[in-house]
């Protein structure tokens, strides 16, 4: 593992976080705590989870395995989230003042906890304002309840309005965004990574691999089958099996992805892990597993060093698919400009 600071603080994260959300669902407690294990035992020390995994049941889990290894507390930095629905009222949602109270409070008691480390607000919320969210965040850090705080699933204006925000108030500024990235899904590298980059904020992407796309379990026009992701249910959010198997990008992706692996000799997995890892402003990789097998190969591409060539082969074959304005070629070019201090 190599590690970063988390944003601009001092707290240092590996650069692959464990992601948790199979946690109580798809994961068993006996192999999540199993997952957990495997992955502080090969140097990771970064586990993400939300309040809305399972129920709670993901952070429940997490808490008992912290409590039967206390040594583990001092040794991994902890993250959950709040935002979504914890109950049917209407203020049971969302990120007010009163909402946000409860959901925290409940993370910690079901983490068992009195810190945690990065308190992150799972999407924007269009309804509260956003002072009100923010100044919440800031007494939450000054009480200890939180250490740091970061966004998941912001749009770069929406980031870029909070940074401002709590600088124009004086409060603690976000330190990380969680956005969906990966070799099939780079859409965020024309507005959120240089908003990211401009505010000094860590990005820790999730679905890294696509919902499995990038594994290179799946075959052109063979629909998915038997203990996948897809193959249990085709129509799955944005990784849904139609549509990307129709894009003929997809597959020049996949394709490019398996070239890459066969010349190191390992798998399409860890040549996706670790283009990402190595982007521009990435902090930690969110590493999700449903067993064992799947998160020791995954943890294999820490030790993977791909070449400048590699990394280039990879970046053009994924290229996003965007018109001429405002984001082809030529206005792409003019905001790595900006971003690097040139005219």
């Amino acid at each position: 593992m190599k590690f970063h600071t988390l944003g601009s603080s001092g707290t240092v994260v590996s650069n692959y976080a464990l992601g948790t959300m199979t946690f109580g669902a798809e994961a068993d407690e006996a192999t999540s705590h199993s997952i957990l294990d495997t992955y502080v035992g090969a140097g990771g020390n970064f586990i993400d989870t939300a309040d809305v995994y399972t129920a709670g049941a993901s952070e429940s889990i997490i808490g008992r395995w912290l409590a039967q290894r206390p040594e583990a507390r001092d040794a991994v930095v902890l993250a959950s989230k709040g935002r979504f629905p914890t109950g049917t009222a209407p203020n049971d949602v969302g990120t007010s003042r009163r909402h946000l109270t409860r959901a925290l409070d409940a993370s910690l008691r079901r983490l068992g906890v009195e810190q945690i480390d990065l308190y992150q607000l799972h999407a924007w919320d269009p309804i509260t304002p956003l002072e009100e969210t923010l100044r919440f965040l800031n007494d939450a850090v000054s009480s200890g309840k939180i250490g740091h705080y970061g966004f998941s699933n912001f749009l770069g204006w929406q980031l870029t309005k909070a940074v401002h925000v709590a600088a124009a108030h004086g409060w603690n500024p976000p330190l990380t965004l969680q956005p969906q990235y990966s070799l099939l899904s780079r859409e965020i590298e024309l507005e959120i990574v240089p908003a990211a980059l401009d505010a000094g904020v860590g990005l820790l992407p999730w679905s890294p691999l696509a919902g499995g796309w990038l594994s290179g379990k799946y075959q052109r026009d063979v629909a998915p089958a038997g203990a996948t992701r897809l193959g249990e249910n085709p129509q799955r959010g944005m990784e849904a099996w139609a549509e990307r198997n129709a894009n003929p990008h997809t597959w020049e992706v996949v394709g490019a992805v398996a070239q890459v692996a066969a010349a190191h000799g390992v798998s399409s997995s860890q040549v996706a892990l670790a283009w990402l890892a190595d982007r521009p402003t990435v902090t930690s990789v969110i590493l999700g597993a449903r067993t064992l097998t799947q998160l020791s190969q995954n943890l294999g591409a820490a030790n993977l060093v791909l070449s400048d060539e590699d990394k280039k082969n990879l970046t053009l074959a994924s290229e996003p698919q965007v018109g001429v304005y405002p984001y082809g070629p030529k206005a792409q070019e003019q905001r790595s400009r900006k971003i690097t201090g040139g005219r």
